[in-house]
């Protein structure tokens, strides 16, 4: 008896999960070089306590609130989806975008702050990779954003967003993650 071969293909929700997370750890390779040539520059350089000073803890103190807040609000996106609650999804997105915004709003704020007070990146090494660092995240956070005003439009118009609030919630929770080891490594570092 011959037992046949079938190819089923995966489906669209775990082909986006793998690509995902493909995307994920290359994003992680490029964070992992900055965040390393930072360090060690870091440890070979004096004067970067003194640069390092002139950063609000309270700002970043208050930007990681929002962002965890909007990890938890995409998390709850995902519930309200599971439990097919529209208004939910729709609810949830809209507030993770909005403390996305927040933060990026507070950022804008600290770099203007900064380059009006003569701080730009080419002031020395710290504010090179200051600026690089969390430019470099806060065009992550930008794409997130982006995607998830795309979903909240789809959701609004009563298209299916399914699973990709999930896979738009992964991508979120890295950005959210990324800071987590930013806000340290920059604002508590002297």
């Amino acid at each position: 008896m011959r037992t046949a071969i079938t190819s089923e293909q995966p489906s669209p929700a775990y082909r986006g999960k793998i690509a995902l997370w493909w995307l994920i750890a290359s994003e992680i390779m490029i964070f992992g070089g900055a965040v390393s040539s930072y360090i060690l520059t870091r440890t070979a350089s004096t004067g970067w306590p003194a640069e390092a000073a002139h950063l609000s803890i309270a700002l970043a103190t208050v930007n990681t609130f929002f962002l965890l807040t909007s990890s938890m609000t995409m998390a709850m996106a995902f519930a309200a989806y599971e439990k097919m609650d529209q208004r939910g999804v729709r609810t949830f997105l809209l507030f993770t975008i909005l403390l996305g915004l927040a933060f990026l709003g507070i950022k804008a704020y600290e770099y203007t702050s900064h380059i009006g007070a003569g701080l730009a990146p080419w002031s020395g090494s710290f504010w090179a990779f200051y600026y690089m660092l969390t430019g470099l995240h806060a065009l992550h956070v930008i794409a997130g954003l982006i995607v998830n005003v795309t979903l909240l439009l789809a959701a609004r118009k009563g298209l299916g967003v399914g699973y990709r609030i999930e896979i738009a919630g992964l991508y979120w929770h890295f950005v959210d993650i990324v800071w987590i080891f930013l806000f340290p490594l920059l604002y508590l570092s002297y």
